[in-house]
């Protein structure tokens, strides 16, 4: 679903005034660089910039229609005068942007305007940065770049002195939970999925997906057995947790589903019952903290975040979950 000014100044109100403000007072910068982490709307703020821009039908308050011809292009990515550039395979090359060019050394096919949007900038080769400073220095009136990354450091500060940069930060919790809720997600999911992904899509995908249910009760199925040993735990490891978070990803998030127990554990201590990730293994964890101390807690956390540092680190992941279980169960650290 395309997104719409009123939506994007509730989950980004400074990028959202800071765009609007530039075309209502027709002072569109020639570059834009717009830099948050991943999910955080800069592709779709592009596109409705784009289609504000060219829209046949836009309202008084500077809507565009989303019904007119060069709307529909542009949502579809088929517009002769909005061109996306993305990365062909690691990383965009030379070509892609000489080819970029060239485009624009045409007059524009139906408008006078014309705007390209290069996603993951940040991924250029050196080449290609190169290549898009020279088109930078140069820059036609009519002409208008937008660059996305979430890398803002990896682009050149050539590159970056010549365009705006227009932060993006991430969504507020609560009200990317909202927005799963209204799409139809489980409320003993919804915070949990929150923390996990920044994007919308994503988390409903995850929702959707068998693989994280199972994940789901994996987790709670290794964190059982550690309340019994560390020889029940290994089992389950060997039985259970290695044929399903077979990828360094799928391992990460695992320990964050970890992780978030824990944490729950700490909270129902805390008496913060409203902010639990497994709202329904409330009355659960609840009868479980009666034998633990925030203390002891405290140590569980701390040695699940030193094990996603390890997997960062490229630890072997069956050396890191059993060093895991046997320190989660002495409460001792990673060494």
């Amino acid at each position: 679903m395309a997104v719409i000014w009123d939506e994007l100044e509730k989950v980004q109100p400074i990028a959202a005034t800071l765009l609007r403000n530039s075309i209502k007072r027709d002072r569109i910068a020639h570059a834009y660089l717009f830099e948050g982490s991943r999910g955080t709307g800069k592709r779709d703020a592009g596109l409705l910039f784009a289609k504000t821009l060219f829209c046949l039908n836009i309202s008084t308050e500077g809507i565009p229609c989303e019904q007119c011809s060069n709307c529909i292009r542009i949502n579809h990515g088929t517009h002769p005068d909005v061109h996306i550039v993305e990365p062909d395979g690691l990383s965009i090359k030379k070509e892609q942007i000489k080819q970029l060019q060239q485009e624009f050394t045409k007059t524009a096919v139906e408008s006078k305007r014309k705007l390209y949007m290069i996603v993951h900038a940040d991924k250029m080769s050196v080449s290609a940065a190169n290549s898009l400073l020279k088109f930078l220095e140069e820059p036609n009136a009519e002409t208008t770049a937008i660059l996305l990354t979430e890398q803002i450091q990896q682009i050149l500060p050539t590159i970056l002195s010549r365009c705006q940069v227009v932060s993006f930060k991430p969504y507020p919790v609560t009200l990317l939970q909202e927005k799963l809720l209204e799409n139809g997600v489980s409320a003993h999911v919804s915070l949990l999925l929150a923390h996990l992904t920044q994007n919308v899509e994503e988390a409903l995908s995850l929702y959707q997906d068998e693989w994280f249910a199972q994940a789901r009760k994996l987790v709670l199925k290794l964190y059982e057995s550690l309340k019994k040993s560390s020889s029940y735990a290994m089992v389950m490891l060997q039985e259970d947790w290695f044929q399903h978070f077979k990828e360094k990803q799928q391992m990460d998030l695992g320990l964050d589903l970890l992780l978030f127990i824990y944490k729950d554990l700490l909270s129902v201590q805390l008496g913060k019952e409203d902010t639990l990730f497994y709202p329904d293994q409330q009355s659960h964890f609840y009868t479980d903290t009666l034998s633990l101390s925030p203390r002891s807690l405290a140590e569980k956390i701390t040695i699940i975040l030193e094990a996603k540092r390890k997997l960062s680190a490229n630890m072997n992941p069956q050396l890191l979950m059993e060093q895991l279980v046997l320190n989660l169960q002495g409460g001792s650290a990673f060494v």
